[in-house]
């Protein structure tokens, strides 16, 4: 076996790859660019290397760097992991022509499946379905609007190359059409560097179902069964599970052997995972499911396939580059229970899933219950360089329903203070109706985004308690003293504080006042709710509110609360009762960047009249284009920026004149 490997990537895969090579007892090197000086995988590596500036271009993007890391570092073999290089076939065969193992496929499959177009010829020809649409040469725009027409609307563009959803579009109309191939070009040019586009029928209720595949040098290959990457946002998924619920065993055999097929087709070696679109507006069958496209890598939901089939999937990853055979033969190969992940980003799903930058002040997930895929700690910066996962969460059951339920009370019993993230989401979107029942397919966020998003303030009783955590109370012992707690002394009066708080959908003052040991009343303004600590423990209490008893899990970071109760999180923002305003409400008087980037495109001018909802100016940022709009009619007073310019986060784009009243 290797005596040392690098990884040449960064986060949380860089984790999992070193986790599983520490278990073997490989040495790992890992790299880093000014930004993960600190980084978890850093620390975690046996050596590390410093690749360039924080930029993705000069680091984790520089084939020579990470060549010369390995060369220096003396490893035998490099891990890709996923994104970044992992499907630059310059890269891997620059890697073997260094005389280092690239663990992956050969350069010649990763070419033959990285332009989709070329590779659904490739399956057309290798009897594998693909999805009706046109995948040619031809890239003059009004020839694609025509093959669109052809096609019949809705249509979807994608980017020939890459993936994760970028630079793709769907489409519903002809006039709506020259705006999205434009904005997809942008994207995909961006992420790629190739503008090139393909167009397909978009399939009004469709299920993304994918086969994860493996192969050896020596030409076995195999199929680890399916999963289920129906539920996505912004076609980037968020949920996946493994087995796909409705599964017939005649469609699981059909869809593994077209998945091997494609394999064979490119004489594949290594993880691979070959992804198909079925139309289940009718049902599951084995004659309506479609080939998207192939990752010639490692996928970010592998780990839902690890679980039902028992395996480590990065352990054969290195047995196979290190020429080994497979480890099991298909006819060994058998499910056990079901199992699910949730990506925990940090993004703002109230807005759109807009990308969230901050620092992790606590973390607290539910290790015992979930398997926790993490490559941040508390302390370490979600920037706007790199990808906002923060951690993957894995959950297995004998069923589904057993699953699912511990999916949903892992997501509701998890902290993170510091950024925005989307575990309400999650938790909401696990118990969605449709979902439950088995009937996922990639329309049903949409369906139901005001649901899953919509802002819930916190209740009146879960308020109280918030304000009387945040006095320190947990940090008292069992005998705390109110006189201790409230700190202050007060002459011919009870012992009272003032707290602000704020949380999402509004701000609360609160007076507070000890009534004895552990017990508080907190006035709101409206009424008097009475609050008592029963217990403490670890990492929460026994509280009664308002002659109720609850559990609760709270954690405070900086000026930041953290309460769990009733299955649901709050997070509670403390401020000074003196210099306490309410939030400002917006006027519409400027466009505000919601997050560092830069500027793409300014659609607008000096003196220019705007409509509500007009596009003003596009901005991308962590990869994704951003089109910010009017919140009102007006006149544009001023634009503040220009067109490639760097922004940082709260910064003002442009104005519209201020409307006399």
């Amino acid at each position: 076996m290797f005596q040392k490997i690098l990884i040449a990537n960064r986060g949380e895969i860089a984790c999992r790859v070193i986790r599983t090579a520490r278990r073997m007892g490989i040495a790992t090197v890992a790299v880093y660019s000014d930004a993960d000086v600190g980084a978890l995988h850093v620390e975690m590596a046996d050596e590390a290397v410093r690749l360039g500036p924080a930029s993705a271009q000069e680091s984790y993007l520089s084939i020579e760097r990470i060549l010369s890391a390995a060369q220096r570092t003396g490893a035998e073999a490099i891990h890709p992991g996923y994104g970044f290089l992992s499907e630059n076939a310059d890269f891997a065969a620059a890697v073997e022509a260094a005389g280092i193992v690239f663990i992956g496929p050969q350069p010649s499959s990763i070419r033959a499946m990285g332009l989709k177009d070329a590779a659904k010829a490739l399956m057309d020809q290798s009897g594998v379905p693909v999805v009706p649409g046109y995948h040619g040469e031809e890239q003059d725009d009004g020839f694609l609007a025509d093959q669109a027409t052809l096609i019949g609307y809705p249509v979807l563009i994608k980017a020939r190359a890459g993936g994760g959803g970028k630079g793709m579009r769907r489409v519903d109309s002809e006039e709506d059409f020259p705006e999205a191939l434009a904005a997809a070009r942008r994207e995909a040019k961006a992420a790629f560097g190739d503008d090139a586009v393909l167009i397909e029928r978009y399939l009004i209720r469709p299920r993304h179902i994918e086969v994860q595949i493996f192969g050896d040098r020596h030409g076995n290959v195999v199929h680890l069964f399916e999963r289920d990457c129906s539920l996505q946002r912004r076609h980037q998924k968020v949920i996946e599970e493994a087995p796909a619920p409705g599964m017939t065993p005649e469609m699981r055999r059909a869809m593994g052997e077209a998945a091997v097929r494609a394999a064979r087709a490119i004489s594949y070696r290594g993880a691979g995972t070959v992804e198909f679109i079925a139309d289940v507006s009718n049902g599951l069958w084995p004659d309506r499911f479609y080939f998207m496209e192939m990752n010639t890598r490692l996928q970010v939901e592998h780990a839902v396939t690890e679980a039902i089939a028992g395996i480590d999937l990065v352990e054969w990853q290195l047995r196979v580059a290190f020429g080994e055979p497979l480890p099991k033969k298909q006819s060994e190969l058998e499910i056990y229970g079901w199992a699910f992940e949730a990506r925990i980003y940090a993004e703002d799903a109230a807005k759109g899933f807009l990308p969230a930058t901050g620092t992790i002040r606590h973390l607290d997930f539910p290790e015992v219950t979930a398997r926790i895929d993490a490559g941040i700690r508390p302390g370490d910066t979600v920037s706007a360089h790199y990808d906002p996962l923060i951690a993957k969460m894995v959950v297995h059951g004998p069923s589904r329903s057993v699953a699912l339920l511990r999916l949903t009370r892992a997501l509701q019993s998890s902290h993170v203070v510091g950024v925005t993230t989307n575990l309400e989401f999650l938790a909401r979107l696990s118990e969605q109706d449709e979902f439950v029942a088995g009937h996922p397919d990639t329309g049903l966020i949409d369906r139901n985004l005001q649901s899953l998003t919509a802002l819930e303030p916190p209740a009146d009783t879960v308020i109280a308690l918030a304000g009387v955590l945040s006095l320190g109370t947990l940090a008292r012992s069992s005998d705390s003293d109110p006189w201790l707690t409230l700190g202050h002394w007060q002459l011919w009066s009870e012992m009272q504080r003032i707290v602000v708080l704020t949380y999402e959908g509004g701000h609360s003052t609160l007076r507070i006042a000890a009534k004895g040991f552990d017990f508080f009343a907190v006035h709101d303004g409206r009424r008097v709710i009475p609050v008592k600590i029963v217990s403490r423990q670890d990492d929460g209490c026994r509280v009664e509110v308002d002659a109720r008893q609850v559990q609760v899990k709270a954690s405070m970071a900086a000026h930041h609360l953290v309460v769990s109760v009733d299955h649901r999180t709050h997070v509670f923002h403390l401020g000074n009762p003196l210099d306490f305003s309410a939030t400002d409400v917006a006027d519409g008087n400027r466009l505000i960047a919601p997050m560092p980037g830069f500027v793409k495109i300014v659609r607008t001018s000096s003196g220019a009249e705007v409509a509500k909802g007009d596009a003003l100016v596009v901005m991308e940022a962590m990869k994704m284009e951003l089109t910010l709009v009017a919140a009102r009619d007006g006149t544009v007073e001023a634009v503040e920026v220009s067109e490639g310019q760097q922004v940082d986060e709260g910064a003002v784009l442009l104005t519209l004149r201020v409307e006399e009243t």
